[in-house]
């Protein structure tokens, strides 16, 4: 009799389960067979430093998964060759972008930069900027080991759509990697900062000469300059990469696709007329200076520079992650709607100790939002309001005021 009940009560449960499967709705029933997250590391190419030197490269062609697939998150750090991790204060990794591009058949294996313009297409994120600034598909800088990059689910990036490639081109990756060298140099912060004085630069990279009030940023720390190192200050180069981690999903009907938002508070943007209609031409300097409260006679107990836009959005859409972009001085970001109502706020998270990934004073992570979705819409036309604070207490030079964002135009 108890073998009977036993037998009962397994054939009633496996009935059950039956029963519970094909009640639910086709979508949630074959989910996990459709959305198998698939996952790869990969590694740039090499590239050396040495104390006080600098690299700024782009690496055409990467490695990259392939095929009509919907990115989920990607993440990277810097490594030896032993894939051990490099920390911030030995090797400051300033930014790294991930950029797409179609590249004329036959051509995908070559060097980009040395490409005729008619040989390659920009595919470039859904932003506002002008072509050539922040037009990168994920990009983070010293923040990279603890910021989330995770988009949830339903929700993708989506790549290699055949139907999207233009006519007689392949869609390749670029990876640009701006790291400097810290060991031995002589001020540390001043050299992440990329302060002109410590470079001894004068003129850009192409060889035009620098604004007098330029005092540092991107244009002073470019390849190959160095920064100052302590006397008699000797050390080794080492051979670095950068390590990625992509995760991504193969693309099905279940994925509802993200477009990428990139702003910049130092965006100078004009909007005007024209036979056409409106015409919006946003001027993205992508950096800034912040000066000291003190020596502009603003000193109060808080010291905060507070620098805010207003960014007209060309399309509409619900928001799925947002995060920014700051360098060290960064006291947070956040974004709102035009009515005032909150988008998205992102803190810079500053490390405490020693090892890779909580560098003593340097930004280890950002805060993300992932908020529930369709709680936050913005409407095709909207003005938003980005702003960046950072602390005034010195000066600071070079600094970004970024916020990344992800846009669905439909909910799932």
């Amino acid at each position: 009799m108890l073998r009977e009940m036993k037998t009962f009560n397994l054939g009633w449960l496996l009935f059950a389960a039956v029963l519970l499967i094909s009640a639910l709705p086709f979508s949630q029933a074959s989910r996990s067979k459709q959305h198998k997250v698939k996952t790869g590391v990969f590694r740039s190419p090499q590239f050396v430093l040495g104390p006080g030197s600098v690299a700024n490269k782009l690496f055409s062609n990467i490695d990259f998964p392939k095929g009509h697939i919907a990115l989920k998150s990607f993440d990277a750090e810097v490594v030896d060759e032993s894939g051990n991790p490099i920390p911030l204060y030995d090797t400051y990794l300033h930014h790294w972008l991930v950029l797409k591009f179609y590249v004329r058949k036959g051509l995908e294996n070559q060097d980009i930069s040395k490409l005729n313009n008619s040989d390659y297409i920009s595919g470039r994120n859904s932003g506002i900027c002008q072509d050539g600034a922040l037009d990168q598909f994920f990009g983070l800088g010293s923040e990279t080991r603890r910021t989330k990059t995770r988009i949830p689910d339903p929700y993708g990036i989506e790549i290699g759509n055949p139907t999207k490639i233009p006519s007689g081109f392949v869609e390749t990756w670029g990876l640009n990697v701006h790291a400097i060298d810290t060991r031995g140099v002589e001020d540390r912060t001043g050299c992440t900062e990329c302060r002109c004085n410590l470079y001894n630069v004068t003129k850009e990279e192409d060889g035009t000469p620098l604004s007098p009030n330029y005092d540092g940023g991107l244009s002073c720390c470019y390849d190959g300059t160095k920064c100052r190192l302590k006397d008699g200050f000797i050390g080794i180069e080492r051979n670095l990469y950068l390590q990625y981690t992509v995760k991504w999903i193969d693309m099905n009907s279940l994925i509802v696709p993200v477009n990428i938002y990139i702003f910049d508070v130092s965006d100078t943007w004009k909007k005007s007329r024209n036979s056409t209609g409106i015409n919006s031409e946003h001027n993205c300097q992508v950096e800034y200076q912040v000066e000291s409260c003190r020596a502009t006679g603003s000193a109060n107990d808080k010291c905060i520079d507070a620098k805010s836009v207003s960014l007209e959005m060309p399309f509409g859409g619900y928001l799925v992650y947002g995060v920014a972009h700051q360098h060290a001085g960064g006291t947070g970001s956040a974004l709102y709607g035009k009515d005032g109502r909150s988008l998205c706020s992102s803190i810079p998270i500053y490390g405490t100790g020693e090892e890779a990934g909580n560098e003593n004073g340097y930004i280890v992570g950002m805060s993300t939002c992932y908020p529930k979705p369709g709680t936050k819409k913005i409407s095709k036309g909207e003005t938003l309001i980005l702003e960046s604070n950072y602390s005034s207490i010195k000066q600071h030079t070079g600094v970004m005021g970024l916020f990344y964002i992800l846009v669905a135009e439909t909910l799932a």
